[in-house]
């Protein structure tokens, strides 16, 4: 009986191996043999079965004869256990398909072969498709890595020329030839995976719900297998993978906004270590380190996507007279940065998105507006003491910078430029296709204040041209003139020590750049809303003025 098992286990063997069995050849078995040999072929046939263990087949194979050979009298009963048999091998492949509805033969092979290298390096082309099909190199890098999770990525063609990327398991960091600059980051834990890394694909494709072969294509002079994959509650993307050495070649992301990614190894081989001269850290002479608050370049917004852990919102159409400049992660890896620069590199935008963290406070001295339904932060010109652009360095000596900021299903964005808030109004308009309401509708804007405060314009000029003078710059804070105010009201004799009302307690409610409303909360007082009004220059220099409240 063991040799009807292993005859049997090695038919089902070759089926699975895309091979043809040596005793399909001569059959001279017995019927019952014959009979369970034609069905498993029969199964086979319809869609390439994979069994749950490695000797799943050896096990059916033995249980069914063994039951055959528990019935030796009569050839009646023996053709009866050999029917139901078959009936078993036809359940198990027909579970296994039901079950298993990925090609995991192929899967199988590119784990296994992925196994058996230790090193690769190769030249990776990516490429960005539109709908209309015309391509773009968007980058040409040198890569080597290996299975420890070390890495060496050069940037061949692209905006960051010149730059090296490198984790030797120690120390990880980016070289910027052209700045002059390495910026050290962790080396462990890495979120960074470099554009169509082997193993993080695989393990992909792994997971995936659904992988199939399509087609057949040669790429980079190799004879591929095109499958497509279907990733747990995502869009198909495909894979070119080498016949010969069951490997990646090419991969086609799925097309998101009228734009795709192809990433291709125009050419890669196989090595038994990375080189150490590769991923030894020599700092070259007269380069800067910097170890605070680094920004990581990346190859573009998918690469981004992968080391945020989380999708961000993809523009859909950038300002015509203007191209993406570079996409870098920063803030620990929890924000991405779209750099985008003008034809003539006289105006930049920076768009920062990243998830949000906390109720969204727009800076007391902010224009509101509204983006999609959402207040919006509108600074014009920034200030820089509140952090849109501290750190940057990429505007310095630049005074006219406007800003726009808002949270929308769960993320913050930031939109800074060198623009007037009109154009950067366009550009945001142009990058999500929303609605921008920079400034409330007047007449919906301010209501009359219950109670008139009458005010003394002598004596508000005055205050200008003190405040120019750099005295008492709490006039350019709605919050902190109207928190003065209201405690005023509360101790007209005068303040000694604390406010009476906190300044977390009053909240700008509307502000257009020139009146503003704010509301006060707590039980000290018996104020509900303040009206402020720039009446001596109205532009981000101008004091604000009480001008009225109403009283609760």
């Amino acid at each position: 009986m063991k040799r009807d098992i292993d005859k049997l286990s090695s038919y089902i063997d070759s089926l699975n191996d895309e091979k043809k069995p040596k005793a399909h050849k001569n059959f001279n078995e017995s019927p019952e043999i014959e009979k369970l040999m034609d069905t498993v072929r029969k199964v086979r046939s319809l869609k390439e079965p994979v069994f749950p263990e490695g000797d799943y087949s050896k096990k059916l194979a033995g249980k069914v004869l063994g039951q055959l050979s528990d019935k030796k009298p009569g050839r009646k009963k023996r053709g009866i256990w050999a029917a139901a048999a078959a009936a078993v091998v036809i359940l198990a492949l027909l579970l296994n398909f039901a079950l298993y509805p990925k090609n995991t033969d192929i899967v199988f092979a590119m784990e296994q072969a992925f196994k058996e290298i230790k090193a690769y390096h190769g030249i990776i082309e990516i490429i960005e498709k539109n709908a209309e099909g015309k391509e773009t190199v968007q980058k040409v890098r040198e890569v080597w890595a290996d299975k420890n999770g070390r890495y060496y990525v050069k940037e061949l063609e692209g905006s960051e020329t010149v730059m090296i990327t490198a984790n030797n398991g120690e120390k990880k960091w980016q070289m910027r030839f052209d700045e002059g600059k390495v910026f050290i980051f962790p080396s462990f834990p890495d979120p960074y995976q470099f554009t169509f890394e082997l193993g993080n694909e695989i393990d992909r494709i792994k997971n995936a719900a659904e992988v199939k072969t399509i087609g057949e294509d040669r790429v980079s002079y190799r004879e591929a297998a095109v499958l497509e994959v279907t990733p747990e509650g995502g869009e198909p993307y495909r894979i070119w993978v080498d016949k010969e050495t069951k490997l990646l070649l090419k991969r086609e992301s799925a097309m998101l906004n009228a734009i795709q990614y192809v990433a291709v190894y125009t050419s890669i081989d196989y090595h038994d270590v990375l080189p150490e001269e590769l991923i030894a850290y020599n700092i070259p002479e007269g380069f800067e380190e910097i170890d605070k608050n680094p920004e990581q370049l990346v190859s573009n917004m998918e690469e981004a996507e992968e080391m945020l852990g989380f999708s961000f919102k993809i523009p859909n159409e950038i300002l015509k007279g203007y191209k993406l400049d570079s996409v870098s992660v920063i803030k620990d890896g929890k924000s991405a940065k779209l750099n985008y620069i003008s034809q003539d590199k006289e105006n930049r935008v920076i768009v920062f998105q990243g998830k949000a963290e906390g109720e969204f406070n727009p800076a007391s001295s902010a224009i509101l507006g509204e983006i999609d339904g959402n207040i919006a932060e509108i600074q014009s010109p920034v200030r820089e003491e509140y952090g849109i652009i501290s750190g940057g360095g990429i505007y310095s000596g630049i005074t006219d910078i406007t800003s726009i900021r808002w949270q929308e299903d769960g993320l913050e964005f930031a939109v800074v430029g060198n623009l007037s808030l009109n154009d950067l109004a366009s550009f945001v308009k142009n990058l999500w296709d929303g609605t921008v309401v920079l400034l409330p509708e007047d007449e919906e804007f301010l209501d009359k204040p219950q109670i008139e405060v009458p005010v003394d314009l002598n004596i508000e000029e005055n205050e200008q041209k003190s405040v120019d003078a750099g005295h008492s710059p709490w006039k350019l804070d709605p919050v902190y003139v109207a928190q003065v105010f209201v405690s005023l009201e509360i101790s007209p004799e005068g303040i000694v020590g604390n406010y009476p009302v906190n300044y977390e307690d009053i909240k700008v409610i509307k502000n257009n750049g020139i009146e503003a409303v704010l509301e006060v909360s707590g039980d000290v007082s018996n104020i509900s809303k303040v009206y402020l009004k720039k009446l001596i220059r109205q532009d981000s220099t101008g004091i604000w003025t009480v001008v009225g409240y109403d009283p609760l």
